[in-house]
């Protein structure tokens, strides 16, 4: 299985690699549109290749949606928390076999109980 994984893990960084050689194009990239930038009187550019704008956007964007469903589950991870320490509390308060009685004879199923009463030991 876990060649597999690594199987796919290298297909994956090869179709990676491939799409990052195809797209070496260096892009500028603008803060402001330019009505904003004359306006405004400051021009904030950054040029980069193409496969770091996209490769970036992608990575901005799987952060962004982790930390979303992160806080998004933050209640359900309380109410875990709190059910677990009721489950321990519950469980330290259930006596041990210790604390119970050795004299006292366990509960016979009812179904065993009638069915020696039909058919009593043989001696």
């Amino acid at each position: 299985m876990t060649y597999i994984r690594y199987a796919l893990l290298a297909i994956i960084l090869l179709v990676a690699v491939t799409v990052a050689l195809a797209n070496r194009a260096m892009v500028t990239l603008a803060l402001w549109p330019d009505t904003i930038t004359t306006f405004v009187g400051a021009s904030y550019t950054l040029t980069l290749p193409l496969f770091l704008v996209v490769g970036g956007a992608v990575g901005l964007g799987l952060v962004l949606g982790l930390v979303w469903e992160w806080l998004r589950e933050r209640g359900y991870r309380v109410e875990a928390a709190r059910m677990r320490r009721e489950l321990e509390q519950l469980r330290a308060a259930q006596p041990t076999p210790a604390d119970t009685s050795v004299t006292a004879k366990p509960r016979r199923d009812d179904v065993l109980a009638i069915l020696d009463d039909q058919h009593p030991a043989r001696p």
